[in-house]
């Protein structure tokens, strides 16, 4: 009778233990707490990072389009020139305002108009860092170039005019790209670990 009521015991010991079904790594009741922690902590810095990184693209293609403004009323400008009999006769003569238009003044416009030419390209390949450095660099360059042309002579209304644009654009490039293009600053990234938490610095280009 003993040994009867033994085995029963026995048997019902062994199918309680073959009831509990043991936790896989696919089941999330088998995830530490801490795990799950740290994975949604990731993903909400991974989105806020990529999020940051849309926003600095669309600011770069920003100042790429005013680049290509600027260069337009750059080459107006001097077309109307050729519009106007007055200026027109000076060239002709090869002396605007007291200076001498020769093939070195020539190339020194050519090369200065490089600048925001190649802007309009390289305000959009460029890495953010650089591309700040670049537009802000280049854009305080232009304005100060177009603002001291106005006192080399008596400039026309309509040079004056596209002067006051240009100057607006360049000098608004300088200042948005010095504001608005610093690069993501350093943050704490902060993940639970087993013996406690951790933490990270990140955020960057």
């Amino acid at each position: 009778m003993n040994i009867k009521r033994e085995l029963l015991a026995t048997f019902a010991l062994l199918g309680s233990l073959l009831s509990v079904t043991p936790a896989t790594a696919d089941d999330p009741a088998a995830t530490p707490p801490h795990s799950m922690e740290k994975e949604s902590t990731r993903e909400l810095h991974e989105g806020e990072l990529a999020r940051s990184r849309q926003r600095m693209r669309g600011r770069q293609r920003l100042l790429s389009s005013l680049w290509a403004f600027a260069s337009l009323n750059y080459l107006y400008c001097d077309v109307v020139g050729l519009m106007d009999s007055n200026m027109l006769r000076q060239y002709e003569r090869g002396e605007v305002d007291g200076f001498v238009i020769n093939e070195n003044f020539l190339l020194g416009a050519t090369i200065l108009l490089q600048v925001p030419l190649s802007m309009v390209f390289l305000s959009t390949v460029l890495p953010p860092r650089a591309s700040r450095i670049a537009n802000i660099t280049a854009g305080a360059l232009m304005t100060a170039v177009q603002t001291a042309t106005l006192f080399a002579g008596k400039p026309t209304k309509y040079y004056a005019f596209s002067s006051g644009v240009e100057i607006a654009t360049t000098g608004f490039i300088t200042i948005y790209a010095l504001l608005y293009m610093k690069p993501p600053r350093w943050t704490p990234l902060v993940e639970p670990q087993p013996g406690g938490l951790t933490l990270k610095a990140g955020f960057r280009f």
